[in-house]
């Protein structure tokens, strides 16, 4: 059982560990890119039971802890290198979750499909949803082309669940259909169907079907024109409720909650979408909070899952915005995040009658931590850190900032200081982040920035257009813009950071992995003088290869999304290939990819290597790890992979500076 389990987890959960050694002015590479000791974490409704994602490189499983001392009950291991994704309590002592495939650090996982059911000490474990198998005895449990999300864990029924089944009708259309499951025998009862293709499914507080969301898109030589309708159902059928083609906006149900009110998005499409109530008889959207430039990030419910109390939204930093400021748990909240002043707060989850909350805790420098508070008592009791060999005192700090790209677009990004820095003249790493269409940077925690940062290096990030978390028109503005747009932006939040006196501009890299990884190569050759050097890690450089190799052009929605972000011209294609512009690239290069990525093959490096050679810019080195996918999961190949790069990036720009006070930053 001990090997499953990181030695920090195992610390927590009772076994007998080693006293660390005081650690050294800075810390090693692994103490950075080692695991986190857990991923998610929910606490069971009588709170009997923790159950946390424990994060193994490329599986991940779920462990089963006893909450009064934290002692290890179960762990439960998929075959096949599989991991545990959503996981959830349907009763006091019963866990349901469902089965992924990691395909890489920087890609989504995939879920499998399957769904697994098992009780907290191991006992009458269950597949729920088979594929293909030929076992008679689970002949019931096996299903086709249908995928199964979990609706309801149905607070007031110990066994069964409520679940979304979608199927494909056509090429680009899935029916939908509603069902109770038993999460003992699998057996499923039908609950409705939506009234048409591409819809998703929201209940009432009784738990039926009651609304659907249907979306449709239509791609006509590059132009997209993206629609949704929201529909209810009652005794006579689905009423159409909404229609954005003719309202000019889109609205989507979060959630009926059990006191009957129905919690809804309006989005225009333009401004971040805005939450509030959804009057069910008239249609009309009741607005109670919305941001001028993000989106919320999370919803703070009250634990009795009846009122929305907070939002977050994170244009630079985290921000909470209490809605209902008078409800007992929004003074509960308010009461912990003044105990944890400066970092960031949340419900993780909570017992069924509100009475112990697992609190999250978390900052730019702070990993992450879970305190159990308990409402009787009004304490919060510490129960782990994510990441316990690194000293959150010691860690850098994280500057939030906005800057005006050339375009006159608001843009925001964050400036990682090292500890003991005074933020000024730094060498820099730039870090553009992956996407390049959703994804985002965030003032939590970062390893890799941190990492970075304990070297010396300053580490600058910025969310381009494109990047998610700024409404539906800022994501939509990174279409086509691969060479253009976002590598200006990139280049802008650079000359930035040199103007404000924050990076020397005669010691400025870039680095970055997947669509990071493209910057990385693109954005020197659209600013020739401003970087000293370059590391791709499992990067894209030619398009035309995107179109033809890797998972993404594998089915039509794929497809679809590269005709939508690239265009079909070859000719421009070619103008944004980092390979078929080698000669462009000047300064010192370093590549590293997975060779087994699937999401951007090995080939796209090793075709960047080739054309660097070609033109007498042979890469200083190009590592093509076996056995790694879309950004490397094994420790000790995560070590030599970092390693690697900071002896590049100190070759020619040198970091390493001593380790002093912390910095403080403005």
């Amino acid at each position: 059982m001990k090997h499953l389990l990181p030695a920090s987890l195992l610390a927590v959960a009772g076994f007998v560990m080693c006293a660390p050694a005081t650690a050294a002015p800075m810390q090693p590479v692994s103490d950075f890119v080692s695991h986190a000791v857990y991923s998610a974490v929910k606490i069971s409704p009588t709170g009997e039971y923790l159950a946390i994602t424990v994060d193994r490189g490329d599986q991940d499983v779920l462990t089963v802890l006893r909450t009064s001392d934290l002692k290890v009950i179960k762990i439960n291991q998929l075959p096949d290198k599989k991991s545990i994704g959503a996981f959830h309590w349907v009763s006091p002592n019963r866990l349901m979750f469902n089965a992924i495939q990691k395909i890489g650090g920087f890609a989504r996982p995939f879920p499998t499909g399957e769904w697994f059911a098992v009780n907290a000490d191991g006992s009458q474990p269950r597949p729920l949803i088979f594929y293909g198998t030929r076992d008679a005895t689970q002949r019931g449990k096996t299903v086709g082309s249908e995928r199964f999300s979990l609706l309801d864990t149905l607070k007031d029924d110990d066994q069964n669940v409520i679940m979304q089944v979608t199927s494909p009708r056509s090429s680009e259309g899935v029916g939908t259909e509603v069902v109770r499951m038993d999460t003992v025998s699998g057996r499923r009862t039908s609950l409705g169907r939506a009234p048409r293709e591409n819809c998703s499914i929201a209940l009432d507080a009784t738990k039926l079907p009651r609304f659907a969301v249907c979306s449709s898109s239509k791609d006509e030589e590059g132009e997209f024109d993206e629609r949704s309708e929201l529909y209810r159902r009652d005794d006579k059928g689905w009423t159409l409720v909404n229609a954005s083609k003719s309202d000019g906006k889109h609205l989507d149900v979060v959630v009926t909650t059990a006191n009957g009110t129905v919690y809804a998005t309006q989005d225009d499409g333009k401004a971040p979408a805005a939450i509030g109530t959804l009057d069910t008889s008239t249609g009309t959207f009741a607005p109670l909070f919305q941001d001028p430039v993000a989106e919320v990030s999370n919803y703070i419910w009250s634990t009795d899952e009846t009122t929305l109390i907070g939002v977050v939204t994170e244009a630079g930093a985290p921000s909470v915005k209490l809605i209902d400021e008078a409800h007992p748990d929004a003074g509960i909240y308010a009461s912990l995040a003044s105990a944890f002043e400066g970092q960031m707060v949340d419900f993780s989850s909570y017992t069924q009658d509100g009475k112990k909350i697992v609190v999250s805790v978390y900052s730019d420098s702070n990993p992450g931590e879970l305190y159990l508070y308990d409402r009787d008592t009004g304490k919060a009791r510490f129960l782990m850190s994510s990441r316990p060999q690194l000293d959150k005192k010691r860690m850098a700090s994280v500057k939030p900032f906005k800057f005006t790209a050339r375009d006159g677009k608001s843009l925001y990004g964050y400036l990682t200081i090292p500890y003991g820095s005074d933020g000024k003249n730094l060498p820099l790493i730039v870090n553009p982040h992956g996407g390049p269409i959703g994804p985002r940077d965030n003032w939590a925690f970062n390893a890799e920035a941190q990492l970075l940062a304990s070297r010396g290096y300053g580490v600058l990030q910025v969310n381009y257009r494109g990047s998610g978390g700024y409404g539906k028109a800022f994501q939509d503005a990174g279409h086509r813009q691969w060479g253009q747009g976002i590598q200006n932006d990139i280049i802008d939040a650079t000359q930035w950071a040199i103007k404000n006196g924050y990076a020397d501009d005669k010691r400025i890299c870039i680095y970055g992995g997947s669509f990071g990884g493209y910057s990385s190569l693109m954005a020197p050759i659209r600013a020739p003088d401003l970087f000293k050097c370059t590391f791709g890690y499992v990067g894209v450089y030619d398009i035309d290869m995107m179109f033809k190799k890797g998972d993404i052009p594998d089915d039509e929605p794929g497809k679809r999304f590269l005709r939508r972000t690239h265009g079909t011209d070859t000719k421009t294609w070619a103008e944004n290939s980092p390979a078929r512009r080698a000669a462009e690239v000047r300064i010192p290069v370093y590549l590293a990819a997975g060779a087994r990525d699937v999401r951007t093959p090995p080939e796209q490096t090793e075709l960047m290597n080739k054309a660097l050679i070609a033109v007498g810019n042979p890469p200083e080195g190009m590592i093509i790890q076996s056995g790694e996918m879309h950004g490397f999961y094994d420790v000790d190949n995560r070590v030599k992979l970092y390693t690697t790069m900071l002896e590049f990036f100190d070759r020619h720009i040198g970091g390493n500076v001593a380790v002093g006070s912390p910095a403080k930053a403005e």
